[in-house]
């Protein structure tokens, strides 16, 4: 059974569950209906009140850390301009430019058998390409989700559901996985930033 988490809230992956090998982290949004109208609760309203020129184009990327949070070099960030990290332990699926649909807009994949020691956590992090150039923000972006699922098995392990106003944040940070004790746990962060692009959120890690 699926669990929901609260942000900040951690639950145990491995633990108690050695057959997991294999996870998809998926992740999702909607974009605010481009109205001239305000949109009311998660995430807030258009920016202005009025309606959007362009699709909010939301990327996914996971930062791989050592064990003092950090990355060592610039292939650690997977990304839709690197879609595989050069261990092969983490895959992206590739770009969703709008958003549009039900279920996962991106989805990455993390193998935790290939994971190196060297690296002790993966954090997930979704930025709006050229926010400030066009003026947009998650304030425009509503049903926002982190979710783990047992790729194997298809079955779905937790859930995070951002529920927050982000108005005039351009940048998210949506959770973590990290070893703990030679197990792996999630930690549901739903952390806003000013962060005006990836390179930016980049920086908290290097």
């Amino acid at each position: 059974m699926s669990v929901n988490l609260q942000k900040g809230q951690k639950v145990d992956l491995t633990k108690g569950n050695a057959t997991l090998k294999k996870i998809m982290v998926g992740l999702g949004w909607d974009e605010v209906s481009s109205t001239p109208t305000k949109a009311k609760g998660f995430l807030g309203s258009l920016m202005g009140g009025g309606a959007q020129s362009q699709q909010v184009d939301c990327d996914a990327s996971a930062i791989l850390c050592n064990a003092n949070s950090k990355i060592t070099e610039k292939g650690d960030v997977v990304y839709f301009g690197n879609l595989t990290h050069k261990t092969g332990a983490v895959k992206h699926m590739g770009d969703n430019l709008t958003g549009a649909g039900a279920g996962d807009d991106e989805q990455i994949f993390v193998n935790l058998p290939d994971m190196p020691s060297s690296y002790d956590k993966v954090v997930f992090v979704v930025n709006i390409y050229q926010a400030v150039q066009r003026k947009q923000h998650f304030g425009m972006i509503q049903n926002a989700f982190i979710r783990i699922v047992d790729a194997d098995t298809n079955t779905e392990l937790c859930k995070f559901n951002l529920s927050e106003n982000y108005d005039n944040m351009t940048a998210m940070i949506f959770g973590e996985i990290y070893r703990y004790q030679n197990d792996w746990k999630f930690n549901a962060m739903g952390q806003p930033t000013t962060d005006p692009g990836l390179s930016e959120v980049i920086q908290r890690y290097s």
